[in-house]
């Protein structure tokens, strides 16, 4: 008989079998929080093909085992209870020997993982535990759907409803004298109808301030969070469409391999990045069937004499879309408290408009600002 007692850890509570698969499954975990940055460094993640795999280095694990000492070397036996990845005994070079070159001596053993990519965010977003958000349903019709309405004494055979016919065929043999086992006016066939149903699709729009204050750490950043909050959208959307602005003092549309390695000179005119995203939303995209979103990332920076074009061409868009975000990748938060861009935002969000406003000085910020900004929409569609 086998007694568990209550202060058993969760982990013994599993057979040797699946210990070694929680072990394993965790150091995959690690291994991937770890190379994060690198892993999010591709030039073309955004828009990436579905079923895209990166490789993944991982410490191979292996069973503890006993193994003999030599007698003139150790001697003595350890006694108390171990810890899981408790170091016993830290690995010694020998006398006289070189780092980096080769040898017999035993070492850390690494072996590769290939996962697909949303395999990885699929992980990243459990842990994450966002709320799910409520699309809005347009008034656009998309592609029709056929659903059941209702039975009919005709129809395929295929549809042919067995329990619904029995059903008739029960009542009707109640009221009867000598009644046989089924007829024809029994039989009950499913029917189906063709009815359009709400379009629910979606178009992102990334704007990116890629003047000479912006700096390659900085952009790394701006993508690691428009990485995450594209996938967000993508698990509530059944199609989504990505649109890429880059902008100093003027505005260009750009395919993703070059966004995040645009750069600029001169001043910084944040008001082309949002007439631009307002002219491609009313070229391209319906109100009534899309449902928009903005994300734009800068330093803070603007010039004094555009704070007018960029407030009011912000407020017409926060007006028309779904949501806004905006994240500043700058590291002073006393800095972030009174940049130009910042202070726009808050007057924003004090209207109030869905909008939001995060700074980014690592990747820990970056998961804070995915979570403000879901757990904002959802708050809002709730409203």
């Amino acid at each position: 008989m086998i007694r568990i007692a209550a202060e058993t850890p969760w982990y013994e509570l599993f057979s040797r079998g699946g210990r070694d698969w929680l072990r394993h499954n965790q150091k995959v975990r690690d291994a991937v929080s770890s190379q994060l940055p690198e892993l999010l460094s591709g030039g073309d993640l955004i828009t990436h093909p579905r079923d895209r795999s990166v490789l993944v280095p991982v410490k191979f694990l292996e069973h503890a085992r006993f193994r003999l000492a030599e007698a003139d070397t150790q001697a003595g036996a350890g006694q108390g209870e171990g810890a899981p990845g408790q170091v016993l005994r830290p690995a010694q070079a020998h006398d006289g020997e070189v780092p980096a070159e080769g040898g017999s001596g035993d070492g850390e053993v690494r072996f590769v993982v290939e996962l697909k990519v949303d395999e990885i965010v699929d992980w990243l977003w459990q842990e994450l535990e966002l709320p799910d958000l409520k699309p809005k349903r347009s008034a656009a019709m998309h592609d029709p759907e056929y659903v059941r309405a209702g039975w009919d004494k005709h129809g395929a055979r295929a549809r042919l409803d067995r329990r619904r016919t029995v059903k008739e065929a029960v009542k009707r043999r109640a009221m009867q004298e000598a009644p046989l086992a089924f007829t024809n006016d029994d039989l009950r066939f499913r029917q189906v109808v063709r009815r359009a149903v709400p379009a629910l699709d979606a178009v992102v729009i990334f704007a990116l301030d890629v003047s000479g204050s912006m700096q390659e750490a900085q952009r790394r950043l701006a993508k690691a969070f428009f990485f995450f909050a594209l996938q967000g959208l993508r698990r509530q959307y059944a199609s989504v469409e990505t649109v890429f602005i880059a902008h100093a003092v003027q505005a260009w549309e750009i395919p993703e391999e070059q966004f995040f390695q645009a750069s600029g000179d001169g001043g910084t005119a944040a008001s082309s990045a949002f007439r631009m995203a307002q002219a491609l939303l009313a070229e391209r995209y319906d109100a009534s069937r899309y449902n928009g979103y903005l994300f734009y990332a800068s330093d803070g920076e603007n010039a004094s004499e555009d704070r007018e074009p960029a407030a009011q061409a912000l407020a017409e868009l926060a007006g028309e879309l779904n949501f806004t975000g905006y994240v500043e990748t700058n590291g002073g938060a006393s800095r972030y408290s009174s940049t130009q861009m910042a202070e726009l935002f808050a007057a924003l969000k004090e209207k109030p408009l869905p909008v939001g406003a995060a700074r980014l000085a690592s990747l820990e910020d970056v998961w804070n600002a995915i979570r403000g900004f879901f757990r904002a929409q959802a708050a809002q569609a709730a409203a």
